[in-house]
């Protein structure tokens, strides 16, 4: 999808040009599992896979979405965002709900059409970009004059309230604030960020999509959280500024092994060790060790797979297979877990060969078809000029 062929479809679809046309990527995550909810730090990055929005203002109160790839609309006025049967319109209705709630109302009505080419179900946020895209959109095209983070924080509601997920900011906060070839550090606390270089020009991120998703991911999830936060209450006992495993150090952990039961000491371990592998992370782009940072990948793996628990024979597999392999510097699972892709640092010049040995073997092992996507670093979201 291109600037010029989504403005033919505008142009179809609504007999006029867009006045503006913007571009909202998916996003990775290179490291920082599961510490998003223990108050900790995630290193996202936005990605060349994006939605892409072209929108005018209308002269009524009437909004007509279209999306493009389903080919499919829905049109509703200013005054009544009445839920849709159709699941996609949540995603931009819920950022306009969130606008008025905040006492942002559109002047008039709009026509926004949106597609893209982010792989569904393969964890890299479709959902964040559509509604960061559209608070962008909004934005521009009824002057609210919004700040980036602004924006991001209506998304993330848009998200919880209206579509009724409870995730964490840092989908909406990468595809929003992403640069190309830069990650950010994230402080899920604060809010704080920094960027840190991704200078990789012999090298490549490439995802591999396990084709499964096991039906232990929404409950295990849950479990964990609350495994967390048993593990806080307890260490609260001995020192009553501890308010998440953000504050906890190894040694003030292993101190107090005793009074955790053994799944729950396991479940802080990882969470302490991924943190402070997060900050590592941040120091060996900066001194531009790759190979160091690939390390961390598979430490974060074995901590996902034995501390944690959280992922499946098939990540398991896919993970293993690539420590043979001299052109991978790491690799690791990717998101909540229990399926969805894995993340791997793969050498430029063996990109074709990587993929070709893996999907081959992962085949023979588990009778699946493997689909893999080369992704780069991109900006955030942003207007696409002519």
């Amino acid at each position: 999808m291109h600037a010029d062929s989504l403005k033919k479809q505008f142009q179809t679809a609504f007999t006029t040009l867009p006045t503006l046309v913007v571009r909202a990527p998916g996003r990775i995550n290179l490291i920082g599992e599961h510490t998003d909810y223990n108050g900790g730090f995630v290193m996202p990055a936005s990605i060349d896979k994006a939605i892409w929005f072209a929108a005018a203002p209308r002269s009524d109160q009437q909004c007509v979405l279209v999306a493009a790839d389903l080919n499919e609309k829905h049109e509703f006025a200013l005054s009544d965002l009445s839920k849709s049967d159709k699941s996609w319109t949540q995603y931009p209705m819920g950022v306009l709900n969130e606008l008025m709630a905040v006492g942002l109302m559109p002047k008039t009505g709009f026509n926004l059409l949106f597609g893209g080419n982010i792989p569904l179900g393969a964890g890299l946020s479709s959902s964040a970009a559509v509604e960061c895209g559209t608070a962008f959109v909004l934005n521009e095209l009824f002057g609210f004059g919004l700040s980036r983070l602004e924006m991001v924080k209506i998304a993330q509601r848009a998200e919880n309230n209206f579509v009724g997920l409870q995730c964490g900011i840092m989908d909406m906060f990468a595809s929003m604030m992403g640069k190309a070839a830069s990650v950010i550090r994230l402080d899920c606390r604060s809010l704080e960020y920094t960027y840190f270089p991704f200078n990789a020009p012999h090298h490549s991120l490439v995802l591999c999509d396990s084709g499964v998703k096991h039906s232990l991911a929404g409950s295990e999830y849950n479990t964990r959280r609350q495994e967390c936060e048993t593990g806080v209450n307890i260490l609260q006992q001995f020192d009553n500024q501890t308010e998440s495993l953000r504050d906890v150090s190894m040694a003030f952990l292993q101190q107090h092994q005793a009074a955790l039961p053994p799944v729950v000491y396991q479940r802080c371990q990882y969470i302490v060790s991924e943190i402070e592998r997060v900050r590592q992370a941040g120091q060996l782009l900066e001194a531009g060790n790759l190979a160091g940072f690939g390390q961390l990948m598979y430490q974060t793996h074995d901590g996902l797979q034995h501390q944690y628990e959280v992922s499946c024979p098939e990540l398991d597999l896919l993970v293993a297979h690539t420590r043979s392999l001299g052109s991978v510097l790491g690799a690791r699972l990717m998101g909540g877990g229990f399926g969805g892709c894995t993340l791997n640092l793969v050498e430029k010049s063996h990109v074709s060969e990587f993929i070709e040995n893996i999907t081959h073997a992962y085949q023979i092992q588990t009778g699946i078809d493997l689909t893999c996507h080369e992704v780069v670093l991109s900006n955030g979201t942003e207007k696409i000029s002519d």
